[in-house]
C-alpha cells in the first residue's frame, strides 16, 4: 500500500481517497458531531479499518469513524519526525557530574505509529536533545544499559545495574538517575536498595506515565527533578524521583524499599507506604520531609552484593484458595515463597498441609499482608500462631514486592535457612520500620464533606 496511505484499509481509504488528502496531512474534517482541524496519522497495523487518526491542535490523538466524515479539506502537509536527535552535552568544571543510565521505559519511548505503541526507542542522549534545562543542575554522561519496558526487567537486569551503579561510583561520579518504566519501578528500587549498600552518592530511579509526545507527559519535569537530586541531594540512598500531586508543582522523592506504584495512569501515582516521603524536590530546591536518611559522603566506598535467586515466587492470597498453589512452587523447585496475606497475615486451613510440605523440602515461607498498609501479626489470632508453626515467617510492614526481591537476594547468598531469616528480619535500608508514623496512612474517600473542602483548598 502506498506510504500517503499507510496503515489505511477500506472503508476507510475510500474516504481518504475521495476527499483527495493522505497520511500527514493538515486538514479541516466535518462531521456530523462538528469540526476538527488536526493532522492525519498513519493507521496503526493491529487496529480496527474504521476509523482515521486525528493529531488535534493540542497534541492529543482521536479516532473518528469513517462514516461520521461529510467532508475533508486538505490545508497543509506536514510529514512528522518523532526522532529527536542526540546531543552533546555541555560541559562546565564547576558543575557536578551525573551519570544517566537507561533501562528503556516511557521517560526513554517514543509513539511507533506503525504498530501504535509506545516503544523504548530513545536513547539517554536523545533525553538531553529534548529536555537541554538539564545542563543548568550538572554535566551529565549518558549510558543505555538496556532498551526494554519494565515488565521485562528481571534478575539480570537488575544484576547489571547494580554493577554498573558500583563502578559508575568508583569511577567518581557525584549522583546517579537510572531511568525506568513505572510498572516495575518498585520491584527495581527495593532489589537495588539491598543490592548496593553504603552507597557515597545519590541513586535517583525516574520514569514517566506519558510518553514524550502527550502535552500531559510528565518526563521532562521528573527527569529534571531526578537529575538536580542527583546532582545537590546530600541523600545517599536508592530513590524513586516522580510527580506529587498531579499539577506540575513539585516531585517527591521516596525511599526505595518503602515506595509503590498506585494507579495506572495518573501522573502522581507512586506514595510511599506506611511512612513518609523523603523529600519535595522542584526546579529551585530540595525540601527535606524527614532526616533519618543516610547522607552523601566524599568517599568511593560502596558494598555491591549483586545477587538473586530467580527460583522465588509471590502469592496472592484469595478466598477458597487451594493447596495446590503452593504444593506446583514446591515441585517446580521453587526455594522461596512470599504470600500476601489477608488482614494481619492469613490463609485458609486447607492450604496448611502445603505450608507443612514446603517447610519439609527447605523451601523458606514469609508472610505480608495485601492491606499494604500495617504490620503482620500472627501471634494475635488461632491462625497466625498455627502457620508459625508451620514454619511461615511474618516480616512486619515490610511491602510484597520488597519481601520478594530481599527474599530472592537473601536465598541469592545461603541456603541456610536461619541465615535466610536473619537477613530478612535485619532492617537494611527502611523495608522494615519499628512504628508507622500517624500521616503514613491517608486514604481519602472523595464526596465526604470534610474530604471534599480540604481538596478544595489543595487543588489548582
Amino acid at each position: 500500500m502506498s506510504d500517503s496511505y499507510k496503515g489505511y484499509r477500506e472503508p476507510v481509504l475510500s474516504v481518504l481517497k475521495k476527499n483527495n488528502v493522505r497520511v500527514w496531512s493538515e486538514v479541516e474534517m466535518q462531521t456530523t458531531r462538528g469540526e476538527f482541524k488536526g493532522l492525519i496519522l498513519p493507521r496503526s497495523e493491529t487496529a480496527d479499518a474504521k476509523h482515521i487518526v486525528l493529531k488535534l491542535i493540542n497534541g492529543y490523538n482521536i479516532g473518528i469513524a469513517a462514516e461520521l466524515v461529510q467532508s475533508i479539506r486538505e490545508v497543509g502537509y506536514k510529514e512528522a519526525h518523532y526522532q529527536i536527535p542526540e546531543k552533546d552535552f555541555p560541559v562546565d568544571e564547576g558543575k557536578p557530574n551525573v551519570k544517566l543510565l537507561g533501562t528503556g521505559g516511557t521517560i526513554a519511548s517514543r509513539l511507533d505509529y506503525r504498530t501504535g505503541a509506545v516503544i523504548p526507542a530513545f536513547s539517554p542522549g536523545e533525553l538531553y536533545g529534548s529536555v537541554p534545562e538539564l545542563a543548568d543542575y550538572c554535566n551529565l554522561e549518558t549510558e543505555k544499559l538496556f532498551g526494554v519496558f519494565s515488565e521485562n526487567m528481571g534478575p539480570e537486569q537488575w544484576i547489571k545495574t547494580a554493577e554498573a551503579i558500583g563502578e559508575e561510583i568508583e569511577k567518581g561520579v557525584d549522583g546517579i538517575v537510572i531511568g525506568h518504566g513505572t510498572d516495575t519501578m518498585h520491584h527495581t528500587a527495593a532489589v537495588l536498595s539491598f543490592m548496593v549498600q553504603n552507597s557515597p552518592i545519590p541513586i535517583v530511579m525516574v520514569g514517566s506515565q506519558r510518553s514524550s509526545d502527550r502535552p500531559s507527559s510528565d518526563a521532562a519535569l521528573n527527569l529534571i527533578h531526578a537529575v538536580k537530586t542527583a546532582a545537590e541531594s546530600d541523600m545517599a540512598e536508592t530513590m524513586v524521583c516522580m510527580f506529587g500531586p498531579t499539577s506540575d508543582q513539585y516531585g517527591l522523592l521516596h525511599r526505595g524499599t518503602r515506595v509503590r506504584k498506585m494507579h495506572s495512569s495518573y501522573r502522581s501515582t507512586f506514595r510511599t507506604i506506611s511512612d513518609i516521603p523523603l523529600a519535595m524536590v522542584d526546579r529551585d530546591k530540595i525540601t527535606p520531609l524527614r532526616q533519618d536518611y543516610k547522607r552523601r559522603r566524599s568517599d568511593r566506598n560502596v558494598n555491591i552484593n549483586a545477587v538473586f535467586e530467580e527460583k522465588v515466587s509471590i502469592v496472592y492470597y484469595y478466598p477458597n484458595m487451594k493447596p495446590d498453589i503452593i504444593d506446583s512452587l514446591v515441585d517446580n523447585g521453587y526455594r522461596g515463597i512470599v504470600i500476601a496475606g489477608t488482614g494481619l497475615g492469613h490463609v485458609n486451613k486447607p492450604v496448611y498441609p502445603a505450608l507443612q510440605r514446603a517447610r519439609e523440602h527447605g523451601v523458606a515461607v514469609y508472610m505480608t499482608v495485601q492491606t499494604l498498609w500495617g504490620y503482620v501479626q500472627m501471634y494475635v489470632y488461632e491462625t497466625g500462631r498455627e502457620m508459625m508453626q508451620l514454619g511461615v515467617v511474618p516480616t512486619a510492614n515490610m511491602l510484597p514486592e520488597t519481601a520478594y526481591v530481599k527474599l530472592g537476594w537473601a536465598l541469592g547468598q545461603t541456603d541456610d535457612l536461619e541465615k535466610v531469616k536473619e537477613i530478612m528480619l535485619t532492617p537494611i535500608s527502611g523495608e522494615i520500620t519499628e512504628r508507622e508514623p500517624y500521616n503514613g496512612y491517608l486514604v481519602y474517600q472523595g464526596g465526604i464533606p470534610e474530604v471534599e473542602e480540604f481538596l478544595r483548598q489543595i487543588k489548582r
